[in-house]
């Protein structure tokens, strides 16, 4: 792998300054670029090592604090090792601030964040990939859907709520969507039930999205993220290998 270099940055929005994360090999060269969007605990360090890890491979990666209007990161305190069972404080302060990102906040703050990518010397030119985690997927999707001509790959791990009762559920916008895409599911996440995975299956078949939908057996909501309790070493290697191979194809 490449050796990187990871550095915090502000990007503007439209409504304010979002604080960032952005990691891109040391070489300087441009290189495309991944939008990383978080869970809900937000920027921290085990996200920029997956930034870093990611951006080894050879793409620049930024990770943006989607509650910026909220404050800096770390938005709420956070433990070294997050257990929600042991601190359901950390969630009860959350839930205010993620319900008020709304999707419009969400595809406002989009187009800055693939502007800044489009502006900056270290991203070369053509789609950008995006990866979300958690609620990370569903940003995903709503800028791919967004932004179709910018985003040409998303991939979404242990992702509730991409099907919803809403006009405009994630599983309602596949049609508008250009990119490949992939979803990593839990089988144990209570967020994103068979009969919703089905639901989305059929929204990406209609739609004629080129895509990927694996279920990875025994995972748990949040495998990916390695300072929680619920990290699975097996699954967060198979995520990686599904990553780097859709980047790889697409971008």
């Amino acid at each position: 792998m490449t050796s990187v270099h990871g550095t915090l940055l502000d990007v503007p929005t439209p409504d304010g300054i979002a604080d960032a994360y952005l990691a891109h090999p040391d070489d300087g060269r441009p290189r495309p670029g991944v939008l990383l969007y978080m869970d809900a605990f937000g920027l921290r360090p085990s996200l920029e090592a997956m930034a870093r890890r990611l951006a080894g491979h050879g793409y620049t990666v930024l990770v943006p604090n989607v509650l910026h209007r909220s404050g800096r990161a770390p938005v709420v305190e956070l433990p070294e090792f997050i257990d929600p069972a042991q601190r359901p404080e950390i969630f009860q302060q959350l839930f205010p601030l993620l319900q008020s990102l709304t999707p419009e906040l969400v595809v406002r703050d989009a187009g800055a964040y693939l502007a800044w990518l489009a502006a900056s010397p270290l991203v070369s030119d053509g789609p950008v990939g995006s990866t979300g985690y958690c609620m990370g997927g569903g940003l995903a999707l709503r800028t791919a859907a967004a932004f179709p001509d910018r985003v040409g790959a998303v991939a979404a791990f242990h992702t509730g709520r991409l099907v919803t009762d809403a006009e405009d559920s994630p599983h309602r916008l596949v049609g508008r969507i250009a990119a490949e895409l992939y979803f990593g599911h839990a089988d144990q996440d209570q967020s994103m039930t068979a009969d919703q995975i089905k639901v989305l299956e059929g929204a990406l078949d209609a739609a004629g999205v080129p895509y990927r939908s694996e279920l990875y057996a025994g995972a748990h909501h949040g495998y990916t993220q390695t300072d929680t309790s619920a990290y699975d070493a097996e699954a967060d290697g198979r995520h990686w290998r599904a990553l780097l191979d859709l980047f790889e194809r697409r971008l």
